[in-house]
């Protein structure tokens, strides 16, 4: 049972998140998040060199806790292993939430309570709530969800696989500072800027994962394959994001909708250029934007503990050889 303690890690830790979701109090994400932005105060300087400090060294420590917790399980045993990599899976991923808040946001929206669908927007993304109304705040939360499907959850499984603890924790480091100062904002323009540049590498395979699993899983949201591809390959480039176009622009053919144009942050608007074909979407829309993150979600997991098999089994011929 022990042979491949990250495979079956990630499995856990996956079932973990379906059954708990992330905690309401002590969550490890929120404690480093609390940390940058104590060492944010420090450091902030409106400089590009300043912030690539501020994100190496945040990133990094996050890398090396993952490093040395790692060793030192592996010299305990197997059966720590797997409980370590399954503790870090359950306190990195954030999908069973992001499905939990978007169904939430569609009941809002289904019985006309805007107030409580505004409120609950901020935990989707940055947008301003307050200048939205029904169908701008199903919008909102359904490119969140596109995104962040990619972000807080299938981006979590691949680096698992590939790197372990490490990987996890150097992922979800890199994630966090992302949303914290990765903005284009006339405060983080600069400061910010390594941090996004690190998310936007560190999410460049995962967010083509993610398009790949809604290619594949969009006869389930009754949508077609076909469309999805096309809209990846068709609109993706147009994003201002190299890896949140990719998310978008498949679920918009999977979901038979368009998404992006003008966007309302609190730091001011973006003119997004449109992705898809389809109608805007609505609270219905939102609901189905939910089935398909869960279903992409279940897909990567497995495919993620395939791909920790493999890796683990190349380590062992690796081993043997020598």
């Amino acid at each position: 049972m022990w042979t491949h303690p990250r495979a079956i890690g990630l499995l856990i830790g996956y079932g973990l998140d379906r059954v708990f979701a992330d905690p309401k109090r002590w969550h490890p994400v929120a404690g480093f998040g609390t940390t940058a932005l104590h060492v944010e105060r420090v450091l902030y300087r409106d400089s590009r060199s300043v912030g690539v400090i501020h994100a190496s060294t945040l990133i990094g420590s996050a890398a090396a806790i993952g490093i040395a917790s790692s060793r030192a399980a592996a010299r305990v045993g197997a059966p720590v292993e797997t409980v370590l990599v399954a503790a870090a899976t359950w306190a990195a991923l954030g999908g069973t939430s992001l499905s939990r808040v978007g169904g939430r946001m569609a009941d809002c929206l289904d019985s006309g309570e805007l107030e409580g669908a505004r409120a609950l927007l901020p935990s989707l993304c940055g947008r301003d709530p307050e200048s939205l109304d029904s169908d701008g705040l199903a919008r909102a939360a359904l490119e969140s969800i596109a995104e962040n499907t990619s972000d807080a959850a299938v981006g979590v499984l691949v680096w698992g696989a590939c790197a372990g603890v490490p990987g996890i924790l150097a992922y979800r480091a890199s994630n966090t500072l992302d949303a914290m100062v990765g903005y284009r904002s006339e405060k983080y323009l600069r400061f910010g800027w390594a941090a996004a540049r690190i998310d936007d590498v560190l999410n460049l395979v995962p967010a083509r994962a993610t398009g790949l699993a809604t290619v594949l899983v969009a006869p389930l949201v009754h949508g077609s394959p076909v469309e999805a591809a096309k809209m990846w390959r068709r609109d993706a480039s147009k994003h201002p994001s190299p890896n949140a176009g990719v998310a978008e622009a498949s679920a918009a053919g999977a979901l038979g909708l368009q998404l992006g144009g003008r966007t309302q942050y609190r730091h001011g608007v973006e003119n997004r250029p449109t992705l898809g074909d389809g109608v805007s979407p609505t609270a219905r829309d939102l609901r189905r934007s939910v089935t398909l993150s869960t279903r992409v979600q279940e897909l990567s997991v497995i495919a993620s503990a395939i791909l920790a098999v493999a890796i683990g089994q190349a380590r062992i011929r690796r081993h043997r050889r020598t």
